[in-house]
Formats: C-alpha cells, structure tokens, sequence
C-alpha cells in the first residue's frame, strides 16, 4: 500500500478528482456555491446593497479557496518512476544510459540538482489582494520560475554543476529495470540515501538559528566548492516568496499587472515569458544578462545582437561599453491545435538533446509543467503542484533541500498541451551564432512543412506593443517578403494561446 506524505515530492490524485476540481475551477468563484457562500445576483432583491460589499465576501472565498487547494495539493501519494536501461535518459542536452549503478547515481545528481520551485503557502500577502498563497492558481509562473532558474544556473554556475548535497536528500523515488522482461527481478533498486523526507507534518519555515540539514551533512572543502555553493544558495534566494526578492512570486504578480493579470489568475506560457524578460530587466542581473522573447515564432538576429551588444547604440571608445551580454532566448510557440502534433514530436526531442537548451514550460491541459528531459517517448519534468510551507531565504541559514525535487517523473508525449514557451540560452556571441545554427538543425527534423520557429536575419515590425516588444526602440525595418509577411499576419498570436 502506498504510504502517504505532505511534503513527498510528486501530487498524484485519482483522474476523476482532478476532473471535478478542475471543471469547478474553471467555473467563476460566484457560482461554486459549495465553496462559500452564493451572492445575490443584480436581479436579486437587496443585490445593490450585496454588491457595495464586494470586499468581505472576495475575502471569504479566497481564504476557503486557499484553504481547499492547501489540502488539496498538500498531500500526495508516493509513487515510483520506472525507467528501462537500454535507451538513455536526455536531460537538457546531457544522455544518460542506466546500466550501471554509476550512471543512475550520474542521472541522480544531474536531476536532484535542478532547482525545484512550487506552490507555497503562508507568504507575505500579495499587495492589492487577499492571498497569501498561490496554490490553486500560480502553476505557470512557477514553471516560469524554474527555467528562468536553470538559465540562471547555467550563467552563474559551471556548467557540470551538481549539488554536493544531492545523494543525501531522500529516498529516490524511481526503479530501473529491463523493458519486455517477465517480471522486474532484473532491474536494480536505487539506493537509499538519509533519512525519507515524509513526515506528519510539512516542512517548517527555518529559522535563523537552524542550520540547514544538508549543510550539516555534506560541506564544500575547497574555496571554489564553497563559493559555488554560496552562488546556489544566493539564486534560490532571488525566488524566495518575499516582497523585495527579484523574481519571487510577488515581484512576478506585480509585473503581470502592466499585461492585464492579478494574483489569483491563470497566466498562459507566452505572457509569462514576457514577465520575466521584464523581471530579468530590473533586476540588477541585466548588466550582464538580457533576455529575449521571440515575436511570432521567428527570432530576429539583429534584435538579439542589439539587446546583447551595447556597443550598437555607444561609441565603441566609450571606456563605459560593456562587453556583450550573455542572452535568455524565450520562443513562445504552439505544437498544434487542440492536441499536440504528433509531426512535431522528434523536433522536440532534439530541442532538449541541445546544451543550449534550459526547458520548456507548458504541460498538460490546465495542468502547467517544467519539461526538461524524455526517454522513449516519456517526457521527463518537474512539477509544481505541491503545496509547501514557505521559507524566508533573508534568514543567513535556511534549508535549501524544499527547493531540490528527488523524485523524477514522465508523462507521455500525446499528453502534452501544444501550447507552450521553449528556452534557450547563450553566454557569448560565439555561442549565440552556434544556438542559431544547431537550433536550426533541431527545427529541420520535423516532419511538418512549417519548422515549430525560425530564426532570421534583421530586425522585426515594430508594432508599437511595448509590452510585447523585447527589443530597444527604433524606427521599424521591414525584412521579410511580401509572401511570408501575410503569413505571419495570418498566424495565431502567441497570447491566444490556450492558457494552461
């Protein structure tokens, strides 16, 4: 029987469960009567006096609402990931053949040691609303926050990074075995690693007398090690859910304000995107790392060159030129209509077989995930839908390991939305130029007539949308010929996408 946790690592519900609370939230707050209670309408005798009292009654459903989606994604059910040892595991250009104990332990770390970011509960109170949690409501922007995380791990950390606390996290939640055996005998287990991470109770806000438990465990030696595990702790810190951090779910709210959306909605993969190349600017990160969004499924050489090259708008003597800035591309994108197609499915593959490549955030219908690896045709991904207690990273010591995920897990292909924002990223304008063409490459191998984007040479339409618009101001140059310009005219806008 499996054994159940509030803080185990993947929420697994029953199919007809998420079916009854999903089709509940796509419903407007007034008519869940269950869930609070049921406002007059306008027709209503003593509506007009109902309706100057928005406030309390807003107040009552969010905090009953908060409260459902607390038990709701606060509990799970453990459950193990198998995976075969004959075809390798990708994760984010880096393969994995798990026929031996060294190569699991080598899956292991590269996977634990991907930041994990998820609901949280019992943070400061977003400004302009009632909720201090966004469980229920936040899947996307955490996602978001995650392969915004991994752009930044790869900028700041050395690029085989692996956290030095990864193999005494918890038990491993995942089993090898060989495909089309009669039973699984043959596979190995995975070992286990310190004490299991469920308890009775979530995990608690740390203290700044506590020490965090993997710190007490394992501790870098040399210099360099504990400078890099400095840098580890002081990037969880900017996604800590506190008001003043940069790219916290507070500051992210507050950005998705100037696009139309408040805490307590559901942000699509594209608009999120735009939050945070917004975020990355205004942070003290953008004088030496910008990010680009693409417009309508084409990146623009030159406006990456311009938004990476301050040398373009200073005089090249000028001592104050910095050199060119390392760059975050984020192609919005839609793989199909009202499913995924299927055409499109080995392109994505080759996408995360890429070094260049940080995730993809989109996911399954209304259920927003972090892709960042496949095996078969599995993708592998972390989830955000857990409910954990916050933790206040201003504390000197605070416990990093809520923010580290052991248990892998696969969804298949067919499953996945068609909507969704692929990530890029390139430290020099060297690398960039090798992105575009491996990209390219990646993008040839689907079996459509039109590749998911494309990249280009010059600038893009400006089309006077600021909030749309990753590239500095300029009078518009129009680069493509009349014939791809009507298509693009024709194409579906990146923010119509299906908002999952």
């Amino acid at each position: 029987m499996n054994s159940v946790s509030p803080s185990a690592v993947q929420y697994v519900g029953t199919v007809m469960q998420d079916e009854w609370v999903e089709s509940r939230r796509q419903q407007p707050l007034e008519r869940q009567g269950s869930l609070g209670p049921r406002p007059p309408s306008l027709s209503d005798p003593g509506s007009r006096e109902a309706a100057e009292e928005p406030d309390e009654m807003d107040k009552l459903k969010a905090k009953l609402v908060s409260a459902w989606n607390n038990v709701k994604y606060g509990w799970t059910v453990k459950t193990k990931t198998s995976f075969n040892k004959v075809s390798p595991v990708t994760i984010l250009g880096h393969s994995y053949l798990l026929s031996s104990e060294d190569e699991v332990e080598r899956f292991r770390g590269a996977f634990v040691s991907r930041i994990w970011l998820t609901y949280r509960r019992e943070f400061p109170q977003l400004e302009g609303s009632t909720w201090t949690t966004d469980c229920g409501w936040g899947c996307m922007l955490r996602s978001g926050q995650m392969l915004l995380a991994q752009g930044l791990m790869v900028h700041l950390l050395p690029r085989d990074w692996v956290w030095p606390d990864a193999h005494q996290l918890t038990d491993v939640d995942f089993e090898v075995f060989r495909p089309r055996s009669p039973v699984r005998a043959g596979g190995f287990p995975i070992p286990s690693f310190g004490s299991p991470r469920g308890s009775g109770t979530p995990e608690k806000p740390q203290t700044s007398g506590q020490a965090p438990k993997c710190s007490q465990k394992s501790r870098p030696e040399s210099a360099v090690e504990q400078q890099v595990e400095a840098t580890h702790y002081k990037l969880l810190s900017w996604f800590g859910d506190q008001p003043p951090t940069p790219f916290g779910v507070h500051q992210l709210v507050e950005i998705g304000k100037g696009s139309g959306k408040k805490a307590g909605d559901w942000y699509g993969p594209s608009v999120v995107a735009h939050i945070l190349r917004k975020a990355v600017a205004k942070a003290s990160l953008s004088q030496n790392l910008a990010v680009y969004v693409a417009q309508d499924c084409t990146v623009y050489k030159e406006d990456v060159v311009r938004l990476c090259d301050p040398s373009q708008s200073q005089n090249p003597g000028d001592p104050s030129c910095q050199p060119w800035k390392s760059v975050i591309i984020l192609v919005p994108v839609r793989l199909g209509g009202e499913a995924l197609n299927p055409s499109y499915i080995e392109c994505v593959k080759n996408i995360l077989k890429l070094d260049c490549c940080i995730g993809i955030i989109g996911g399954k219908p209304k259920h927003s995930l972090y892709f960042i690896g496949f095996q078969d045709e599995q993708l592998l991904y972390l989830d955000p839908h857990l409910c954990q207690s916050v933790v206040d990273v201003t504390q000197v010591h605070f416990s990093p390991e809520s923010f580290h995920c052991s248990s892998p897990k696969k969804m298949p292909f067919n499953r996945m939305d068609p909507s969704c924002t692929i990530g890029f990223y390139a430290k020099s304008k060297k690398e960039f130029e090798s992105l575009c063409s491996a990209v390219s490459m990646a993008l040839s191998s689907s079996k459509e007539k039109y590749p998911i984007f494309t990249f280009v040479e010059g600038q893009s339409l400006d089309y006077g949308l600021e909030d749309h618009s990753s590239s500095p101001s300029r009078p518009p140059t129009h680069i493509l010929p009349p014939g791809k310009l009507s298509r693009s005219n024709n194409r579906q806008n990146s923010d119509e996408f299906v908002f999952l």
